[in-house]
């Protein structure tokens, strides 16, 4: 009996990630969508049919939210859950290089979100690997005074940055590398904020470092383990908190932002509750959107720690 511990899910994505966007990149801009697409489905096929982890994190994922949707567990609905994930990679490198258009995106609570950036302090954007977060760079791209901070996990930030502006102008969008919240960090997340700059945090996927500070929540039925570290980042930083969630829906993307807190403040006394309920409201959030387009979830590995 193998009793090997599965990969971390960000050990999974650190394989040559570099090298591989900047090759399917240079496609891109060569030559189109469509021919890219030729190259990466038999990628995306060979990947399904061999990365057996993989296909049965996304079917017991789409067994759960079998509940919700008329989706089913099936092998076929697997595949077609890893090629949504081919034209969410198509979608990213559309997005670096600056090919879209103010057209192609439809925004729900932008206006709102705007505002609070106009009264002098930034805001805190809980993210998630639900759909395309990547193509709210675009907002940089329209609003010139908008500067906007990504927290990453990948090493290779720095090149990526490197890489990002050799396509386009991304002078106002910042990626960050972070495998853990520390004082330095706060301090300079807090400067951005007091700039006025909003600064995206992914909210679903447990610490880089392993570490255990994670909290259980109940996501599309089932128990699972979300990261405290965004929460905690975001109430350190004493300022308003916002969902958003990037869609395709219709051929266009949909971006959804939605008023979360106005400060989150967890007290020493019952700290660990409130951050519990905070990390519950979340996973809720989060459900809701799923649902709405469930072939765009891409956590691609044991996201309810069902072999341990």
């Amino acid at each position: 009996m193998d009793n090997k511990k599965p990969a971390h899910w960000a050990q999974i994505e650190e394989r040559s990630f570099i090298s591989g966007m900047r090759l399917l990149l240079r496609v891109y801009l060569l030559c189109g969508r469509k021919v890219l697409q030729i190259f990466l489905y038999p990628v995306v096929s060979y990947y399904w049919l061999s990365n057996r982890p993989a296909r049965l994190a996304s079917q017991n994922y789409l067994h759960k939210i079998a509940a919700f949707t008329p989706l089913n567990a099936s092998l076929w609905q697997s595949f077609k859950h890893f090629i949504s994930f081919a034209n969410a990679l198509i979608d990213k490198l559309a997005a670096w290089s600056g090919a879209l258009s103010p057209a192609d995106v439809d925004y729900h609570g932008r206006d709102k979100l705007l505002a609070e950036t106009q009264t002098g302090r930034g805001v805190v954007l809980l993210g998630s690997h639900l759909g395309n977060l990547e193509v709210c760079r675009v907002m940089a791209d329209f609003d010139k005074e908008l500067r906007i901070n990504v927290l990453v996990h990948t090493k290779h930030a720095a090149k990526f940055n490197h890489l990002l502006n050799q396509t386009s102008d991304n002078s106002r969008l910042n990626l960050i590398q972070v495998t853990e919240i520390t004082a330095a960090t706060a301090i300079m997340l807090s400067d951005k904020i007091e700039a006025g700059e909003l600064v995206i945090i992914a909210a679903d996927r447990t610490p880089v470092s392993n570490s255990q500070r994670v909290s259980p929540a109940i996501f599309l039925g089932a128990e699972a383990l979300f990261p405290q570290g965004a929460f905690i980042l975001a109430a350190l930083l004493k300022c308003p908190v916002y969902t958003v969630f990037c869609l395709k829906q219709q051929g266009k993307y949909a971006i959804y932002f939605d008023h979360f807190s106005d400060q989150l403040n967890f007290p020493r006394q019952t700290r660990e509750q409130s951050i519990q309920k905070v990390v519950q409201l979340y996973a809720d959030r989060l459900q809701t959107y799923c649902i709405k387009e469930p072939l765009q979830w891409f956590n691609f590995f044991d996201f309810w720690h069902t072999d341990e």
